[in-house]
């Protein structure tokens, strides 16, 4: 079996906040949203790139330093993982390796550093709350006491219809939430991509981008909503197999032995068809560990040996 693919690819979301020209004024916009600000000096955007922590398959996410804080951005369009606070300390810590000197984490004296603050906007199908948030500690096994870690994420749905108070404030968002509403409109007919980039380019929306990169967004989305719609059919096989019958519980906590097995069962089942460790811990919302576990009890399972990072 080749080895996967592993180069990532950017979504718009990333091109247009990241990467594009506009990216650094972009930005600036949307911290001048977020914390009711009028800066406009786009030298003061020092972006941060981390990979691998947040999304296997495409950069759904940015980070960068605006002065004294440090902000990370993750785009969700299907379900918000709550998994997602843990992920997000897992990226600070890789993001402050590139932001700090080496030196400071042995230096004597209390080392300052940037004030970190988590976000994750939704535009996806499903009915969310206009804002949530969520927290590290929801996912601990015990209490926590007066020193335990913390790390809050702010979910701020984007979809136009909640009127989120950060639309109004930052229109490069705004517009992006538009056009991903328009290429969903626009999802089942010939040309759905096309289509959209004309229509958002006649009503002005996002127009000099689209006009200036309207090849390049559509490659991008090609690849973005493949990807999604193969996880959604293999997540739907997986549900088939009895995980939303209540076994998906009994697969994430380990409450019984019967469930165990079951997790056990579905879980080979699934490495069978991807035999990989990391598409089935991915599909079936388990750890990597667990799954290497399940499989290297069921020497017959045929994993790709290939398969290293």
């Amino acid at each position: 079996m080749p080895k996967e693919n592993r180069k990532y690819k950017d979504s718009v979301f990333v091109d247009l906040f990241y990467s594009d020209e506009t990216a650094a004024k972009n930005l600036l916009s949307l911290y001048n949203a977020l914390h009711g600000a009028s800066l406009t000096d786009e030298s003061l955007i020092k972006k941060v790139k981390i990979e691998d922590i947040l999304y296997k398959n495409f950069n759904n996410d940015i980070s960068c330093q605006v002065n004294n804080e440090v902000f990370i951005f993750g785009e969700h369009q299907s379900t918000v993982n709550p998994n997602i606070p843990l992920r997000y300390a897992m990226y600070a810590g890789r993001a402050y390796e590139q932001i700090l000197d080496k030196r400071d984490r042995y230096r004597t004296r209390l080392v300052k550093i940037p004030t970190p603050e988590f976000y994750v906007f939704y535009n996806g199908k499903q009915d969310y709350p206009a804002q949530r948030e969520l927290s590290l500690s929801d996912a601990f096994m015990a209490r926590p006491g007066g020193n335990s870690m913390e790390l809050k994420v702010t979910v701020i749905n984007i979809n136009t219809n909640k009127a989120h108070r950060l639309l109004a404030d930052c229109r490069v968002l705004r517009e992006y939430s538009q056009f991903v509403e328009t290429v969903r409109a626009y999802r089942n007919e010939e040309d759905a991509i096309k289509k959209a980039i004309e229509e958002c380019i006649g009503k002005g929306i996002l127009a000099e981008y689209l006009i200036r990169k309207g090849s390049e967004v559509r490659n991008m989305l090609v690849a973005e909503y493949s990807y999604e719609e193969d996880l959604a059919v293999k997540q739907e096989e997986a549900r088939q197999e009895g995980i939303s019958q209540g076994i998906s519980q009994g697969i994430s906590q380990g409450i019984s032995q019967g469930a165990r097995q079951e997790r056990t069962r579905i879980a080979l089942r699934v490495l069978a068809s991807t035999k990989s460790i990391k598409k089935t811990a991915h599909i079936l919302d388990l750890d990597e560990q667990t799954v290497a576990d399940i499989a290297a009890a069921n020497p017959a399972i045929d994993i790709d040996v290939r398969e290293t990072d």
